[in-house]
């Protein structure tokens, strides 16, 4: 016979109950998060403005699916810097995903608008 072993997972802790170190713990891991999407953004970004002067052709579309992987990656990436994803809503993610997206927005328009006609 089989014995079923019952664990309860424990509530999260709301934002009072948590200690000052799991509040800084917390803060550390979203500033992780956020850098680490800005310079996915920015890498990519550079990608894209660099695959269009070296193609010579307009490659937005390739430039924009780029984007869209990165965002993707990400979530590989942080596996990687051992962050716990598990955590994360669909807000979190959405969030990830503009700051990633403004980032090669900006970094790609910038390289761009000094390209010479």
């Amino acid at each position: 016979m089989t014995e079923e072993v019952h664990v309860e997972e424990q509530p999260a802790l709301s934002r009072k109950q948590k200690t000052k170190l799991e509040k800084q713990t917390d803060h550390i891991e979203r500033i992780k998060r956020t850098v680490s999407a800005c310079f996915i953004g920015i890498f990519v970004g550079i990608l894209s403005y660099y695959l269009q002067v070296t193609v010579k052709s307009d490659i937005g579309l390739l430039a924009f699916m780029l984007m869209l992987a990165g965002i993707v990656v990400q979530r590989h990436i942080f596996m990687l810097m051992h962050m716990d994803t598990s955590k994360l809503g669909a807000k979190d993610w959405i969030y990830q995903g503009f700051m990633t997206f403004a980032f090669w927005f900006m970094s790609w328009t910038i390289l761009l608008s000094t390209m010479t006609v």
